[in-house]
């Protein structure tokens, strides 16, 4: 069966007439032809087809690239982790963890009543971190010249200073101190700008906080209740905590303590509470009690201050000595100075003059020629001495400090009215020979202390000068029994008289009663040496013939008198080697003595140099101020009158 399509075959085109071409090449259109269409735009050329090389090697090249840096990464953490790990973690610990001195509590100094008189409060050495102000941690270039602007008018130091300080030479310097032991005042001053300059730094982006890098140790200041009170004796504390001067320097282990130690993370220049710390605790200083007293060592420094002032003299200085014990009461000095206050000193000023200065004593030595005369029995207080106004020796004439006609005097007199010459006849008994009277009074004079060290180990400390008796010259043969030749400090012509107030026996001074540590325990100090000097009767008769001085209208001592009290004393009136030049010039006033004199409790030594108006007498400038210590001292310590009547031993005979 045939299958019958539905399309209609296909029509056949018959080719029409040929139709004519156009001049240029074109056919005209023929009859019926359909129009012709209007040529359009041109069509775009087709875009080239560019053929990509192939990726592999490309992502080859990468993957070995990103293959070489992951594995130097890998290396690298390994060397960090393992292999160099203990030097990066100490690196770390370095600059993550910061190690602070704890500085230990002075000590504190008193009196003998516990009365401070060095005491310590609490300060800050103002320090910095030089990195924390660098432009890589502020983001800014002047860091420092900021911070140094903050600062300076705070601290009271030039902007200048500051800045080349907090840019060292050495970049890796982390730790400048910038001002020692300043008050808190100062450090909450500055910590309250730290804050305000944090708190709005946080806000302002344009803000830097300059003072980030500034931080503060604990420290302590050294204070002086008293001012220039006993400056002398206690001496100051420099600025790096060590004692400079006196007691300060002699005693600075004791009161300095060991500082301790501090470390702790930080981040930013405050402390990781989270990190934890290692401390190691300071160990205080332990404190010092004095002898002192504090009312008496006023009354000495302010009665010779005065004294000096009127006198317009170089300087003076009184020593309150405990006959008994040997335990020095006060020891002044003027001129003085202020301890705390170093920068306003007179550099001349500074020291202990009553300990470092060497002077001749002048007549108030001759109780110990009397002592020599009388422990040898060369002679006897009334022992009958006609005294001449002018006595030849050797190759000089000698005479008294006035003219006067041939005085009749006893021993005692002669002690009473300050003779040279009489002084210089007695003592020529002490041998059959000059030179062995030489020596046999040299020997006295060495164990009365003159020619050695007091025993107080005190800085700078003279020991005065005495030659042995084989070098002593023509003049000072017959100078020395007098005063003059030698020389000592003060402190060792007050012990003279101690010695003869305590029956002869010297007891080696004393400053220091004992320590106290942290715990409160009291170390008392070492007994004093002692030694015998003079006997016992001597003592007592010398102490007889000091009372002529002072009670006695013939005595040169008068003005040193104590109502109701025995006094025994001595007047001296030195020519004065001047320090600068080394001749004499001017003169040592004096005066020595203790009271009451028949049971003796107080020692004073008085002495002024270069009094340059008004007398320069020791017994008219000197005795005063005996008189007015001495009362003072007397009742401070509550001793009352003996009520017995002086011994008035005869000063004058009748040829």
């Amino acid at each position: 069966m045939t299958e019958v399509s539905d399309r209609e075959p296909p029509r056949r085109r018959v080719p029409g007439p040929a139709r004519p071409v156009r001049p240029g090449g074109r056919r005209q259109p023929g009859p019926g032809a359909r129009p012709a269409r209007r040529p359009g735009p041109p069509r775009p050329a087709a875009p080239r087809t560019i053929r990509l090389g192939s990726p592999r090697p490309r992502l080859r090249m990468i993957g070995l690239a990103l293959t070489l840096v992951l594995a130097a990464f890998v290396v690298r953490l390994l060397q960090v982790q393992a292999v160099d790990a203990g030097t990066y973690s100490a690196k770390a610990e370095q600059n993550r963890y910061v190690v602070h001195t704890l500085p230990a509590e002075r000590g504190g100094i008193t009196d003998r009543n516990g009365v401070a008189l060095a005491t310590t409060v609490d300060s800050y050495d103002i320090t910095a971190d030089p990195t924390m102000f660098t432009r890589e941690e502020l983001k800014v270039g002047d860091g420092p010249e900021q911070a140094a602007a903050l600062l300076a008018p705070i601290l009271g130091q030039e902007q200048e200073d500051l800045v080349e300080r907090l840019r060292p030479g050495n970049k890796e310097l982390r730790y400048v101190r910038l001002a020692r032991r300043q008050t808190p005042q100062v450090w909450n001053q500055i910590k309250d700008l730290k804050s305000a300059l944090t708190t709005k730094a946080e806000t302002d982006k344009s803000v830097v906080n300059a003072l980030a890098g500034v931080f503060a140790d604990p420290s302590s200041k050294r204070v002086y209740p008293g001012g220039d009170l006993a400056a002398g004796v206690l001496g100051w504390v420099g600025a790096d905590g060590k004692g400079g001067g006196g007691l300060e320097r002699q005693l600075d282990k004791t009161l300095a303590g060991e500082d301790g130690k501090i470390r702790y993370a930080q981040s930013g220049g405050r402390q990781v509470p989270t990190a934890g710390s290692t401390e190691t605790p300071a160990v205080p200083g332990s404190d010092v009690e004095l002898t002192i007293d504090r009312d008496i060592q006023w009354a000495a420094q302010d009665a010779i201050s005065e004294q000096v002032e009127k006198s317009k003299a170089d300087g003076g200085y009184v020593i309150v000595q405990d006959t008994a014990t040997g335990e020095i009461l006060a020891m002044a000095n003027s001129p003085g100075f202020d301890p705390g206050d170093l920068a306003h000193a007179d550099p001349n000023a500074l020291g202990n003059a009553a300990l470092q200065d060497a002077f001749e004593p002048g007549s108030t030595a001759k109780v110990m020629s009397m002592a020599a005369v009388l422990e040898e029995e060369a002679a006897t207080p009334g022992t009958h001495i006609t005294v001449p106004n002018r006595l030849k020796r050797g190759d000089r004439l000698f005479k008294d400090d006035i003219d006067h006609p041939t005085w009749y005097l006893t021993l005692n007199g002669v002690l009473a009215k300050s003779s040279n010459i009489g002084t210089i006849m007695a003592t020529g008994e002490l041998g059959k020979t000059q030179a062995e009277a030489n020596k046999v009074l040299y020997s006295y004079l060495r164990k009365f202390g003159l020619g050695g060290y007091t025993g107080l180990g005190f800085p700078g400390e003279t020991k005065g000068i005495l030659a042995p008796p084989e070098q002593w010259s023509t003049s000072q043969q017959y100078t020395i029994p007098f005063g003059q030749g030698v020389s000592l400090n003060a402190l060792q012509a007050a012990s003279v008289y101690s010695t003869i107030a305590n029956g002869g026996v010297r007891v080696e001074p004393t400053l220091v009663r004992g320590t106290k540590d942290a715990d409160g325990r009291f170390a008392p100090s070492p007994e004093p040496d002692k030694r015998r000097v003079i006997s016992e009767k001597t003592a007592k008769t010398l102490s007889k013939m000091l009372e002529s001085v002072v009670d006695d209208e013939e005595g040169t001592g008068t003005k040193a008198r104590i109502p109701a009290y025995r006094v025994a004393g001595k007047t001296g009136t030195a020519n004065r080697v001047d320090p600068d030049t080394g001749k004499y010039r001017g003169y040592t006033s004096s005066f020595a003595g203790f009271a009451p004199s028949d049971k003796p409790r107080v020692t004073v030594y008085c002495a002024i140099q270069n009094a340059t108006e008004g007398s320069y007498f020791g017994g008219q400038i000197c005795g005063p101020i005996y008189k007015q210590v001495m009362e003072f001292a007397l009742k401070t310590l509550q001793v009352p009158p003996t009520g017995a009547a002086p011994a008035r031993l005869p000063v004058t005979f009748k040829p």
